[in-house]
């Protein structure tokens, strides 16, 4: 209860902060700076959940959890006390490290906690929770927003936090760190190069300048890569020594991550955007309608959640072609179609990843080398976020190239509604067929 308890509180925020945030930048009169708590968000969540695995060798995970839930709950509160846009931003860039925290470690309480059979059935559970939060996330956000008080939305959720923390002190197992903190130093270079690439790539989703745009992509990209080189020489790795190795199932396993939560982040960040403007649906409507890509994956997770060792290798590879055919259905029923078109190709694109997901996480956290198994938990966590940021800073280019950098005109929507999904299309494939991998290279490389 404690690990659904946190991911209840760490989905629901989410959404609930995206509902009221403008209401929050009106009072301080920021409006240009409306993407700015996201992107501080975002930002320290990823650099968080990378140092995870390393604070729970440290300090052991039910210190860890606790400490996340704390965290968590100061950052709500600075938001909520907040009398200027900079504390607020400060206030979101913390509340992002705990709940960065918080999604990598419950990744690795479920390796910790539950048997092997088990873990596709409690990512269901997982999936399920993000499903009600978010049907809770808006309402609450929309009920504290309509009543003129959004600062109260930050209060019920540091209550929410301080509750989670108590709760983890009684229900979490002691444990022992594994790691004395003499050993290993503490990845100050690493975590600061990855700072740098979410920087640039939360950076590149406000800018106007496509050339631009190209730069920051490419700063972020290399300093995650020089990251990487610099991880797999370090005493105390933040990654599995094989993380995006071609030849590993743990390595494939996170390729399969990245690409998918690359390409499942573009619809929901443009998803209202266009329904507004195309086919002229309230925000509430838009926002709902976006929101059943998230059900459909909730359900397509509880669905297979119990299938055969067969059917989950089956699913590996079809789920990333299920969310191709979606994407590429939104795309040409997003323009010029309707919204009753738009229904099938929405929940194909939520159903394909949904179906995949638990299966591919539960092939990385089984196949990782001996030491390394709370690095790879933590990672898919880590990889997820990371993908997410990247893939709206390359729709973001996108929708640039196409139209948007000369202003918010129908033409430019139109054909943005179309080259944003559809460019995804090939990322997904590839998915697909690091899917394929995982499943071939399986027989040889499982439990190395």
């Amino acid at each position: 209860m404690v690990l659904l308890g946190a991911v209840l509180l760490y989905a629901t925020n989410a959404l609930l902060a995206s509902t009221i945030a403008p209401s929050a930048i009106r009072d301080f009169g920021g409006i240009a700076y409306i993407t700015w708590p996201t992107a501080a968000f975002l930002a320290s969540s990823i650099t968080a959940a990378s140092g995870a695995g390393m604070l729970k060798a440290r300090v052991g995970a039910r210190r860890a959890f606790i400490c996340a839930a704390i965290v968590f709950c100061g950052g709500a509160l600075m938001c909520a006390l907040a009398r200027d846009m900079t504390q607020f931003v400060v206030g979101r860039f913390i509340q992002g490290a705990g709940g960065g925290l918080l999604s990598a470690l419950s990744y690795v309480l479920v390796r910790g906690s539950f048997p092997e059979r088990m873990w596709p059935r409690v990512f269901a559970l997982i999936s399920g929770v993000w499903g009600v939060a978010v049907l809770l996330g808006p309402l609450i956000g929309g009920a504290f927003a309509n009543a003129g008080s959004w600062r109260g939305a930050f209060y019920l959720v540091a209550g929410a936090s301080a509750l989670l923390a108590a709760s983890a002190a009684m229900a979490l197992v002691r444990d022992l760190p594994s790691v004395t903190v003499k050993g290993v130093s503490f990845p100050v270079g690493r975590l600061a190069l990855l700072a740098l690439s979410i920087a640039a790539m939360c950076a590149s989703q406000v800018c106007q300048l496509e050339w631009l745009i190209v730069v920051l992509i490419v700063i972020a990209l290399g300093s995650v890569i020089l990251m990487l080189r610099l991880d797999r020489i370090a005493a105390a790795p933040l990654f599995p020594s094989d993380a995006f190795s071609t030849r590993s199932i743990v390595g494939l396993g996170l390729w399969m991550a990245l690409l998918l939560s690359t390409a499942n982040d573009p619809f929901p960040l443009y998803g209202p955007l266009f329904l507004q403007e195309l086919h002229s649906l309230s925000p509430l409507s838009a926002g709902y309608l976006v929101a059943l890509e998230a059900l459909a994956w909730t359900f397509a997770a509880v669905l297979v959640s119990g299938c055969s060792e067969r059917g989950a290798k089956w699913l590996i590879v079809s789920g990333p072609l299920i969310m191709s055919a979606g994407l590429a259905g939104i795309a040409l029923a997003m323009p010029s179609g309707t919204v009753p078109e738009l229904l099938p190709p929405i929940f194909c694109a939520g159903a394909g990843i949904g179906s995949c997901w638990a299966f591919m996480a539960q092939r990385v956290m089984k196949a990782a080398k001996p030491g390394e198994s709370d690095v790879a938990a933590s990672s898919v966590a880590t990889v997820q976020l990371f993908g997410l940021a990247f893939g709206g800073a390359v729709a973001g280019l996108i929708a640039n190239i196409v139209g948007y950098s000369a202003g918010l005109t129908a033409q430019a929507t139109r054909a943005a509604a179309f080259w944003v999904p559809v460019s995804f299309v090939a990322v997904t494939l590839a998915a697909a067929f690091a899917g394929a991998r995982v499943v071939a290279v399986e027989p040889r490389s499982s439990g190395q």
